[in-house]
């Protein structure tokens, strides 16, 4: 049942992404994970205007170990409001996860690779190909 809320959900996010871009504030929606199979984090920012930064940026992690963000109900639930709530008028969102959950210069040094996550080295986070 769950399962199945969160996909209606995400539906929803869907939909609002293929509406194109509608003028500012714009959502983004991003899910990154260890691998290009399971989404372990879900990350919703804002950006208020052409050329400002995200500000601000919401973050969801699965609750355990092989669990997919994208299929809890309260996450993709919670980052649906979050765009109501901050008047998001475009919502952009990749149709795959787009990296590594980890944060560079933050859980591994600057320039690295992720020691965490071996899948995303050498890997284009866009395609999912190698690129060397």
């Amino acid at each position: 049942m769950l399962k199945e809320k969160a996909e209606r959900l995400r539906k929803r996010l869907g939909k609002s992404a293929k509406k194109g871009f509608r003028g500012y504030p714009v959502g983004t929606v991003a899910f990154y994970g260890p691998d290009d199979k399971v989404a372990t984090k879900l990350v919703v920012s804002i950006v208020p205007a052409e050329g400002a930064e995200p500000d601000p940026i919401r973050k969801w992690h699965s609750g355990e170990a092989g669990q997919d963000v994208r299929n809890d109900a309260a996450a993709v639930g919670e980052a649906l409001e979050f765009l109501q709530e901050q008047g998001a008028r475009t919502v952009a969102m990749a149709d795959r996860i787009i990296g590594c959950p980890h944060e560079e210069g933050v859980d591994y040094p600057e320039g690295e690779s992720c020691p965490l996550c071996p899948f995303w080295k050498g890997r284009d986070r866009w395609t999912g190909e190698r690129v060397h």
